[in-house]
């Protein structure tokens, strides 16, 4: 059993964990993208059920009803894509303890390591196309909110 027992045995294993540091910080940056993203999704979907509320015009209402459903989609999808990301910067975590652990008691975990990096990046590519469908789905349907003429409401 090697024991960590000098601060070069000590430097070495911060080296290793220099990389998924890094890759951490990108997954928290993503995050804030998403969490930010979000929040103007929830607030639009607010302002879309305010004028709903006020429409008199069955035509007028549908076509709110539709934006206010394909909010709540985009909403649905930003979550999951939230949640896959969460789970990568979660594994990331844990590949960074466990390479503390593993070099502190001279444990041989490097296959563990292995995978928690490797189900990190999987994570992460499954929050990203989440992501990338929710942008897509932003994008399709952007005109709806233009049917909707502001004098509309009462």
């Amino acid at each position: 059993m090697n024991l960590i027992t000098t601060a070069t045995d000590l430097a070495i294993i911060i080296e290793l964990s220099v990389a998924p540091v890094f890759l951490l910080a990108g997954v928290a940056g993503f995050l804030n993208v998403m969490s930010g993203r979000l929040g103007r999704i929830v607030d639009r979907a607010r302002v879309v059920e305010v004028r709903e509320s006020g429409l008199r015009d069955p035509k007028l209402r549908a076509i709110a009803h539709r934006e206010l459903v394909v909010l709540w989609r985009r909403v649905n999808i930003i979550n999951w894509s939230i949640g896959f990301c969460t789970a990568s910067g979660l594994l990331v975590c844990t590949l960074i303890v466990s390479l503390f652990i593993g070099g502190f008691w001279g444990l041989n975990i490097g296959a563990l390591i292995v995978v928690f990096f490797v189900l990190a990046l999987v994570l992460l590519i499954i929050a990203l196309t989440y992501f990338l469908k929710e942008v897509q789905l932003a994008t399709r349907t952007l005109r709806i909110g233009k049917e909707l003429p502001m004098e509309a409401i009462e």
